[in-house]
């Protein structure tokens, strides 16, 4: 049940009511990032964080049937995230599955990276809302 409710606040949270603070100039995270993992800025202002980077994986697939792709999973409740937009300015419609779910979402590739410790920032809006990804690549797929 714990998850179960934890799950519906993450999307409810993720994609309906708040955003996050990295499309203003400068942000706090433009060559960093202060805020691992997936993020939002709640209404007062202050990052909180939903999954931390510690609890999720991020591979780089450079060479994948798709062109180069990184994908972004774990937590609880587990999250997969997956995407083409792997350079900064990059733009995709994708999605982001949650506990087997999926919802639609608009990914923004704002940092990138192609060697295991390089970070990745992803801007994702869905619901009108939005949320972040700053993750550290864990590994290179060839």
């Amino acid at each position: 049940m714990k998850t179960i409710l934890k799950t519906v606040a993450i999307v409810f949270i993720s994609f309906a009511i708040f955003s996050c603070d990295n499309d203003s100039n400068p942000s706090p995270n433009d060559t960093q990032c202060n805020y691992q993992g997936l993020t939002f800025l709640d209404t007062s202002n202050n990052t909180q964080t939903l999954l931390p980077e510690s609890d999720l994986t991020t591979e780089y697939f450079p060479n994948s049937s798709n062109g180069p792709e990184v994908e972004i999973y774990g937590g609880t409740p587990f999250v997969v995230f997956t995407t083409t937009a792997v350079t900064v300015g990059a733009t995709e419609n994708t999605s982001i599955i949650i506990n087997g779910t999926t919802y639609p979402i608009t990914v923004t590739c704002q940092r990138a990276g192609t060697a295991v410790g390089d970070e990745f920032r992803f801007d994702l809006i869905g619901s009108g809302a939005e949320a972040e990804y700053c993750v550290v690549i864990d590994a290179v797929i060839p």
